[in-house]
């Protein structure tokens, strides 16, 4: 190993190969859910080092776990504890490689943070549309191995949607130059896809060919009390024929998630919780101007209210107020720290099956473990939910966890498979859901996915137990 680690120092420079204490950090989640203990941490510069370092680690047959920003949800990014995996950190591979104004495409290296491509983006007089609570953290790179969401998938699509190409490092070392940026190629498989949402199994993503829109003339945002989910079914359903493209963002929360914000934040100053069910949270993309956005949103809301679905409502009078609103949305997730451990579900319904399958899964949980808490909010707009389960008040969170996570979990998904749902939206498998994959999906399908691992990484050194649990 010794041999190995010297290696990857006369690659990458030995300033870039951690071990020991300098690697602790890439060695936890954020969550702190998975702790693993890497032989080394290796930090490549380019996608020449990359291709060196994985040709150098398959002739040692030493397994690469790929690693961006390390905000995912699902243990996907860490080593394992046996000391023997090497963390390939792609951060400093984060260069802004082109911007392609007449192809409207951007194209970034997997290390380039997202709120940075952003930026480059709006500099270049464009929108990139993927946005995430993580952005100031999480790299594109990441964002493609997870097949990442957000808030504006109603409009733009997953990450898959947004990327027109990528780089990519193979398992045996060789270097795939798929950049080109186009939007029709219709030359065999899909190669593109298969890498995109692999979570590192299949190769390592260095690089990636963006799509980039128009900046909107204006962006609305508003905030609707509603009295069921029903009523926000509806509401979604006149949203669209009302906003129709319009219509970029579509968030829905339940009164106990908007109230652990309240609770924990009261400088947030969240509207209407009180006296509602439900609140949604919408965002309308305007081409023309701001006069024909608020246009569009006030009869969109008169209509709501002649029909009963919304109960109450604010349309944001200027940026501040609609970014302090959607800061409530976004701080639902650390409210819930605030509160203690809890048990989180990304998960996917049909969205006109959502209100059925939330009382249905409600009334099964309040049945077999009575006072749990509901903090469900989540992309409506979508059909991703996130259904997260508090401790009961008052009581040891932690132990409510390592007690109850198993049979809640199995609850929640046993419910979702009923309602022809996903166990994952858009967080990935990674390790924690690994082996509940097999319980969620066809014998078929993993058979197909297996084959295509066996075929990309033969050796099984990127990432493995990841996605697919290993054979036996």
């Amino acid at each position: 190993m010794s041999t190995l680690i010297e290696t990857l120092a006369g690659i990458v420079g030995a300033a870039h190969v951690l071990t020991g204490e300098d690697a602790s950090g890439y060695e936890q989640d954020w969550r702190r859910r998975a702790q693993g203990r890497a032989l080394c941490v290796v930090r490549p510069g380019s996608t020449q080092e990359v291709a060196a370092v994985v040709q150098a680690c398959a002739a040692a047959r030493v397994s690469i776990v790929p690693q961006g920003g390390n905000t995912g949800l699902v243990a996907g990014s860490v080593p394992d504890d046996t000391g023997t995996q090497v963390v390939l950190s792609l951060r400093r591979m984060a260069a802004v490689r082109a911007v392609d104004a007449h192809n409207m495409t951007i194209t970034v290296e997997a290390g380039c943070i997202l709120q940075t491509l952003q930026e480059a983006a709006d500099a270049a007089g464009f929108l990139f549309p993927l946005s995430l609570g993580a952005e100031g953290s999480c790299t594109i790179g990441g964002n493609l191995a997870t097949n990442a969401g957000g808030t504006q998938v109603v409009r733009y699509g997953n990450a898959r949607e947004l990327c027109l190409g990528v780089e990519v490092v193979t398992a045996r070392g060789q270097v795939w130059d798929g950049l080109a940026g186009l939007r029709k190629d219709n030359t065999g498989y899909d190669l593109r896809d298969l890498f995109v949402g692999s979570e590192g199994t299949l190769g390592i993503i260095t690089a990636a060919t963006l799509r980039l829109y128009p900046k909107p003339a204006a962006q609305l945002t508003a905030w609707a009390a509603v009295p069921s989910l029903e009523d926000a079914n509806r509401l979604l359903g006149l949203a669209h024929q009302q906003l129709a493209a319009g219509l970029t963002g579509f968030e829905l929360m339940n009164r106990f998630s908007l109230g652990l914000v309240d609770q924990h934040y009261p400088q947030l100053r969240v509207p209407m919780w009180r006296d509602t069910a439900w609140c949604v949270l919408l965002e309308v993309s305007d081409h023309e101007s701001e006069a024909h956005a608020r246009g569009l949103f006030e009869r969109l809301l008169e209509t709501a209210f002649e029909q009963g679905i919304v109960a109450d409502a604010i349309v944001a009078e200027s940026m501040k107020q609609a970014h302090d609103l959607w800061h409530i949305r976004e701080s639902i997730t650390l409210a819930q720290v605030e509160e203690g451990f809890n048990i989180k579900h990304d998960i996917s319904i049909p969205v006109s099956r959502i209100p059925d399958f939330v009382r249905a899964a409600d009334a099964a949980l309040a049945t077999a473990v009575p006072g749990v808490r509901f903090v469900n909010f989540g992309h409506l707009g979508d059909g991703n939910l996130h259904y997260n389960i508090q401790a009961p008040a008052g009581g040891d969170s932690r132990a409510f966890v390592q007690q109850h996570e198993a049979q809640i979990t199995g609850i929640v998904y046993d419910t979702v498979s009923a309602f022809g749902g996903s166990i994952s939206a858009e967080h990935g498998i990674g390790e924690l859901k690994r082996h509940k994959l097999p319980l969620h999906k066809s014998p078929v399908a993993l058979d197909l996915m297996r084959a295509v691992k066996v075929a990309f990484d033969p050796l099984d050194i990127l990432n493995p137990g990841r996605v697919l649990a290993r054979q036996d």
